[in-house]
This record gives C-alpha cells, structure tokens and sequence, in this order.
C-alpha cells in the first residue's frame, strides 16, 4: 500500500485513477492544477505523485523541476505524448517512469510498483563512496572530494547505477534501459552525451580517465582512482 498523489486536471480520467488504485489498497488523493500538485507534493505525505502533463495552470514539466528541485519523491508522468524525444526530456527532467494514457488501471499499478522498489532499494543503500566519490541516495547530492558536484537528474541516475555495480562493466544499452528506461536497441548517444558531462563534472576525460573507464565495445565501469 502506498499513498499515491494524482495530480489531473480531467475529472473523469482522475476519478477513474483515484478510484482502481483505492480498489488495490493505496491512499490516494487527488488535486486538478500543478501548483497545487507541487505543494502537496512537497508535503512529505505522499510516496509517489502521478503527474499529467497538460495541466491549466502552468506546464506538468514545470511543476516536475520546481518538485524535483526540493524533494526525490517519486513522480510518474501520466501523459498522451509518447514521442522518444518528450519522454528522454522528462526522465532527464527527473521524473522516475513514465505511462502513456490511455493505460490500464493494471499498467499503472505495475509502474508505481516498480518505482516504489526504486526507492526502497535507494533506502536500503543510502551512502554509496567510490574512492572519494559520495553519493546520498535519499538525498539526491554527490560529492567528490568533499566538493559537491552540481549534477543533472539523470546525470546522477547515471552515476548512481554505476556506483551500485562499481567494478563491472555496464553496456550503455543497460543505462539506457535501466536509466532512462528506454528497450534495449535504442540510440547510445545520450548515454555518450552524459558520461561526457559526468567526466568533466568529476575532473576526468576519456583519454584520461579517473573515475569512468571505457572497455571501448563493452561499456563503462566505475572504479576509485590508482
């Protein structure tokens, strides 16, 4: 059972949610307009938020970074667009998963199931430290050195994953199925694109790596400097 916010603006798709995952157990509540969202959001009473996209008060992205930009509460975008470009620039934006309306009542059971896991394994681990690396699962902030390093959510997914399997290499088609929970087969190069900006972000480049080692035609692993 979790205590899920839904923040819709269409009464008959929000009742329709509010209602099936009652039916499953969950505590649910419900407002129509983003703002409202973000500060129920920012409550603390809720473990994850469904978040529509096409709200009347401001953009559903806008309310994800004002949420993400305080708290790591799980947010599922519920949404009609499913181009791969839109949904790249959520999960970028932080959000956790996302679901294509229309969608099953058992669909978005399933989703919030796998993102509620999400956090309890962040909850299980809290520190990760590679070498002078640190990074605070609940909440959400990285150092190197002692120095906080200014990350972009996913840059910190990124870096998260390969922290919790330090030592072996990760194939970018695994980050981009487990970070950006895009299938297998999918383009590599916005993996490439963020472990760029991780290198740079922790003093390193691919010629010279400290932290981020390619096995060119693999992946990349995270290992403390020599």
């Amino acid at each position: 059972m979790a205590a899920v916010l839904v923040v819709e603006d269409d009464f008959r798709i929000r009742s329709a949610i509010v209602e099936r995952l009652t039916e499953r157990g969950h505590v649910v509540d419900s407002v129509n307009r983003a703002m409202e969202g973000v500060e129920r959001a920012l409550s603390g009473d809720f473990d994850v938020v469904v978040l529509d996209l096409g709200l009347p008060d401001i953009a559903g992205g806008d309310a994800l970074r004002m949420i993400r930009a305080v708290s790591a509460v799980p947010v599922l975008i519920a949404t009609a667009r499913d181009e791969e470009s839109e949904m790249i620039r959520l999960l970028d934006l932080g959000a956790d998963d996302y679901i294509v309306k229309p969608f099953s009542a058992d669909q978005l059971e399933a989703r919030l199931r796998a993102v509620l896991r999400r956090k309890d394994a962040d909850s299980a681990a809290p520190i990760l430290v590679v070498g002078g690396l640190s990074i605070d699962t609940r909440s959400r902030e990285a150092t190197l050195d002692g120095r906080p390093l200014d990350l972009t959510p996913k840059e910190y997914e990124v870096l998260v994953y390969l922290a919790e399997h330090e030592g072996q290499v990760v194939s970018k088609r695994e980050l981009l199925a487990e970070v950006w929970h895009q299938p297998y087969g999918g383009a590599d190069k916005t993996v490439d694109v963020h472990l760029s900006w991780l290198r740079r972000k922790l003093g390193e480049s691919a010629s010279e790596p400290r932290y981020l080692h390619t096995k060119r035609g693999v992946g990349v692993r995270i290992a403390p400097p020599t």
